[in-house]
Order: C-alpha cells, then sequence, then structure tokens
C-alpha cells in the first residue's frame, strides 16, 4: 500500500521514534511509505516532507491541506496514519477531500472539553499504545469500541540483545527523555534528588539544548543531549530511570528499569507491577492524575541493581510478547486495508468455477457449471473493461499489498476440483482473451468420486484432467493448487487424517508438476482453524474457503472469501459479482440470516 504517516514535533519523541520504526517495517514488507512532519530527526527509509503542524493559523492550516492533498494525488497515497492532534486535524481534512481513511494513533492522554467531545478527531480508526489511553477515549470523549484497538509501541526486539549487567565502580544511571514539557520537570527532579550522590553515575539521553536551570548540573552529571546509539548507551548503563519506548528497549537489554513517566511513578518495574506498567505505558498516562511522587527513588534503584537475571529474562520475554514489531505491523497493516476497503466499498474479486460445460445435458445434478457461450462472455466483459487476471503465485511475497495501487484492476479467476471439462472447454476461452486462472486438484480421485457416491444425491461421474492436459495448461501460466486427496469435508475428520489429506496429496501434485504450490482450496468450503493450522504447516501461503473468510483479502490469508459464479447467473449479476463490491452485500445478507 502507499501509507502518509503524519506527525508533529519540533524535537525527538516517542511518536517520532513510532512512525519511524513503523514506516522502516511497512517498506520492508513491500508498502511505500512517505513521513510529513515540522522536523524529522530519526534516519528513516521513507521520503520525508515538511509541514509545520504547530503553526496553526486559519492560513496555514488550509496550507497544510493544500500540501497534503498534492503529495495524496502525487503518491496515489491510500491511508493517512496521523500520530498527533495537529497533525490529525489538517490530515482528517484532506483525507475526506482524497476519500480515504484516516487512522491515528494516540500516543498520550487526551485534554477533556466540549470542542474535542463534539469533533472527536481519531479519523476512521484509532489505535492507542496502552489500556488507560483507550479506557479515557471511550469512557471521557466517547469513542466507540469498535473504532479503536489497543496495540502498543512496535519495537524491532531482536535489535536490543540481553546482556548481563557488568560490575562497575559506579552506578550509571541513565534517564532518557525530554529535557523540556512535563518530562523535562521529572528530569529535572530527578536530578535535584541523585545528582550529589557519589555513588551515582547520572547521565542524561534527549533534548536538543541544555535548559538554563539544569546548567548547574552539569558539574557532576553528563548530558549527551540526542544519539543514534541508544541501545549501547543503554547497554553500558547499570540502570535506566524513563517511560514507554526507553523503558522497554531496557528491558529488553536487560538493564533494571524505574519506569517514571510524566504523570506517574512505577517504580523499578518487576513482575508484580509489569500489567500496571504496561497499562500506562510505564508512567505516561494514568486515568486519574494526581502528581508523581519520585521519593521512593533510591529505593528503587538499590533494589534494580540487585535483581536476578532469571526475573530480568522473564520481564524480556513479556516484553517480546507484548510489543513485536511483527505481530502488531501485521494488525496495523491489516487495519490499513480494511479501512481503505470499507472506505471505497472495493476489494480485489476472487472468483470461483467449477465445471465450464458445452451443452446442458453435460450439466449433471448439483448445477455445479456455466456453459461455455456464457463463459466467453463473462470473459469478454472482462477483457473489454480493463480487468487483469492475477494468480497467488503473482501476489505472493506480499505483492497482493499493490491491489490498490493505480492501474491495478486485478481479478482471480479460480476453479475446483480440476475437471476435464477445464481443460476442453475453460482453456481455450482463457486463452482467447490472454487470461490466466487458478485451478485445485485432488491428489488421488480421478473423476468426482466423493458426489458419486454421495447416497442422498448422487451425481453423475465427471472425468478429471490427466497429467498431460494439467502440465500443457501449466506450460501457459495456468496455476495449480492443492484440494486434498479425495475431497473430504475436513473439519469433520480427526486431524491425523486431515494432515494426510493435505500433506500427501501436495506431496503428489507437486512431484507431478515439478513445482511448489502454494496456494489450497477447502473442499466444499469446510474448515476450522486446526485445519486452517495443518495448511500453513504444509507450506502454503494462501488458502480459500466459499462463504466465509473477511471482507478484507488480507485479514486472514488462509481464509480467503470467494464468490462462486453459478449458471443461473445472467450478465447483470457477474457484473455485480465482479465490481469489487458484491462482498459487501453478500456479508451484509448473511448477518441477517443470523
Amino acid at each position: 500500500m502507499n501509507i502518509l504517516m503524519a506527525l508533529s514535533q519540533l524535537e525527538v519523541t516517542g511518536a517520532e521514534v513510532y512512525g519511524v520504526t513503523l514506516a522502516d517495517e511497512l517498506i520492508k514488507r513491500g508498502n511505500n511509505v512517505y513521513i510529513v512532519s515540522d522536523t524529522l530527526t530519526k534516519p528513516t527509509k521513507a521520503e520525508y516532507f515538511k509541514i509545520e503542524f504547530n503553526k496553526r493559523s486559519l492560513s496555514q492550516r488550509i496550507s497544510h491541506v493544500k500540501e497534503l492533498l498534492r503529495i495524496i494525488k502525487e503518491k496515489d497515497i491510500q491511508v493517512v496514519h496521523a500520530h498527533s492532534r495537529a497533525s490529525s486535524w489538517s490530515s482528517a481534512i484532506a483525507c475526506k477531500i482524497a476519500g480515504i481513511p484516516l487512522i491515528t494513533t494516540t500516543h498520550g492522554r487526551q485534554p477533556i472539553h466540549f470542542s474535542r467531545k463534539l469533533i472527536k478527531g481519531f479519523g476512521d480508526y484509532g489505535i492507542t499504545v496502552c489500556e488507560n489511553i483507550y479506557r479515557q477515549l471511550v469512557d471521557k470523549l466517547g469513542v466507540k469500541e469498535n473504532k479503536i484497538c489497543v496495540l502498543r509501541n512496535p519495537v524491532s526486539c531482536e535489535e536490543y540483545d540481553f546482556s548481563e549487567n557488568s560490575i562497575k565502580e559506579k552506578i550509571i544511571i541513565s534517564i532518557i527523555g525530554r529535557l523540556s514539557g512535563p518530562k523535562g520537570e521529572i528530569c529535572y527532579d530527578l536530578l535535584e534528588r541523585l545528582y550529589k550522590n557519589e555513588k551515582y553515575q547520572i547521565q542524561v539521553i534527549g533534548g536538543k539544548e541544555i535548559p538554563e536551570r539544569f546548567k548547574k548540573f552539569q558539574e557532576k552529571v553528563k548530558f549527551l543531549g540526542y544519539v543514534n546509539d541508544v541501545p549501547q548507551k543503554i547497554k553500558d548503563s547499570s540502570i535506566i530511570i524513563g517511560a514507554g519506548r526507553v523503558a522497554m528497549e531496557g528491558i529488553l537489554s536487560g538493564r533494571p528499569v524505574i519506569a517514571v513517566g510524566e504523570q506517574e511513578y512505577i517504580g523499578l518495574v518487576s513482575e508484580k507491577n509489569i500489567e500496571k506498567a504496561l497499562s500506562g505505558n510505564f508512567g505516561d498516562v494514568v486515568i486519574e492524575y494526581n502528581g508523581v511522587d519520585i521519593s521512593n527513588i533510591e529505593k528503587d534503584i538499590e533494589e534494580g541493581i540487585n535483581l536476578k537475571k532469571d526475573e530480568l529474562l522473564r520481564l524480556r520475554d513479556i516484553i517480546k510478547e507484548n510489543f513485536s514489531i511483527k505481530t502488531i505491523v501485521d494488525n496495523i497493516e491489516k487495519i490499513y486495508s480494511k479501512q481503505y476497503v470499507l472506505k471505497k466499498k472495493y476489494e480485489i474479486p476472487v472468483i470461483m468455477y467449477h465445471r465450464i460445460i458445452r451443452e446442458t445435458d453435460e450439466k449433471g445434478v448439483h448445477g455445479i457449471y456455466v456453459l461455455d457461450k456464457v463463459f466467453d462472455e463473462q470473459m469478454k466483459y472482462l477483457k473489454e473493461n480493463g480487468y487483469q487476471t492475477i494468480t497467488f503465485e503473482d501476489i505472493k511475497s506480499g505483492k497482493y499489498r499493490e491491489r490498490f495501487n493505480r492501474g491495478n484492476k486485478w481479478i482471480m479467476i479460480t476453479f475446483d476440483d480440476g475437471y476435464k471439462d477445464n481443460y476442453e472447454v475453460a482453456f481455450p476461452i482463457l486463452k482467447k482473451y490472454g487470461f490466466k486462472g487458478t485451478i485445485y486438484l485432488l491428489g488421488e480421485a480421478k473423476y468426482n468420486s466423493w458426489d458419486v457416491n454421495n447416497p442422498k444425491n448422487p451425481e453423475k461421474k465427471f472425468i478429471l484432467m490427466d497429467d498431460e492436459e494439467i502440465l500443457e495448461m501449466q506450460e501457459y501460466g495456468i496455476e495449480f493448487g492443492g484440494h486434498t486427496l479425495n475431497h473430504p469435508m475436513l473439519a469433520r475428520l480427526d486431524l491425523e487424517k486431515v494432515k494426510k489429506e493435505i500433506l500427501e496429496s501436495k506431496k503428489i501434485t507437486e512431484k507431478m508438476l515439478g513445482k511448489k504450490m502454494n496456494c489450497f482450496a477447502y473442499p466444499y468450503g469446510n474448515l476450522s482453524e486446526e485445519v486452517k493450522e495443518i495448511v500453513k504447516e504444509a507450506g502454503y501461503e494462501f488458502a480459500v474457503a466459499t462463504d466465509s473468510g473477511d471482507i478484507t483479502f488480507d485479514k486472514d490469508l488462509f481464509q480467503i472469501r470467494r464468490i462462486a459464479i453459478f449458471p443461473k447467473n445472467n450478465m447483470l449479476s457477474f457484473k455485480r459479482k465482479v465490481s469489487g463490491k458484491y462482498n459487501f452485500i453478500k456479508i451484509k445478507r448473511e448477518h441477517k440470516k443470523k
């Protein structure tokens, strides 16, 4: 996707670190990311545009909106992600005009006043970095719970190797944070209390300039300012004092952390108070603010120095579980695409056929067919209207993220079971229009035995394609996927039989194809979470269902919803089904039936 991050800060903040970390991970995954902000200090692979959101006169805000609209159009932006009130106000107007979604992340406690309640400014969907912010937005500002979630600061945990604290002559205390605003007040109070203690060697990391009142500490305190190698500085320390991301990084590095933010003193982070620390982003956010009492700081320093390695490792595991960049960015990507799909009422159509036949007397009992002349008419419509057929091979390794890009009018054409008429009838028509498709094959069955042997509703016998036909189609560009050995209802089998059906069929079919398959179709669309896990373990990258799955293609790549094409569908019905909007209607109907 093409994503615009909107920040507003005049010096390095947690929001900037969050935004840059998120941007670089998104870029690594194949997305295009751009950043707009007053300033940008942290290095990033994202292209940066300067917009001074902190200049807030009416004319300046109009200028902000114009510049945002220019970038949105020029870079084909599909979603804007704002990380501050100042940037979200202008972004909201630009997104409204451009018709794209706005996502916001709230990093701190919000002011409660009438105008904020009236114009919430949290976009189409909001993310909060901790539970206390979530509760405030829901309880005090009336944000709907289905429009907001908690996703913590994404951290590349691998960058912070755990190392044991080496014994030093002095206790090296690193206070990490800004020297301005509420955090500056806390830093000043900490220094006032600690700087004369001869047992401590104190260093302050952060802040562009040293404010005048801090200069009295310079004789005994090192002011390092902004540094790029924070992980190394953390490792060189005996103990870390800070909030938010600083606390996480300290714990990941194996250092005892005293969590103190602009609203609360958590104290030495331990297994006893880690949940409280997480809920308030390590002291930055509280439900009720009563001031910050740092009177226990010396006691916590002494206890911190004596924390055992085992507890520090357990704390590290908790942080990894909660702040894993992979898990968090996975979820954020899904939020982006979901909100884009909801805003545009569009998602790539994945359509499903079974048999393509020449005469109605070939149709059988179950009616899972389309006549050749109808199929030809449908393919002609797709060709004349600029549709581009793609396979799962085309969109592997994250390339499905490009489906909304300008100029991409993608559609996926799938066929279940591999009937001989797919080769004899459908294949020539696909070639006629230069189209590709995906056909799901059985590993053992040579005809539709699962239907023929149905005692309640037996079907006529229809032969499946042979190996020679399949290989000819593969040579042209038709993709093949797995569909089990013999077409059972997988969710009704014990798991050992499920494994056999999925794993053995994959092995047999891949040997015949001479290549790896990356997509699977559940027979009858019948599945369960356990079945999906086995499909993943088999090495597939995608799996398609029928009438289940989310409206968004990438919500669950192992339960992709498909749209069935039936003989009764006329051209008007077909056009609706391939418009990209059909599943909105279909899911709405399904919900009404419940």
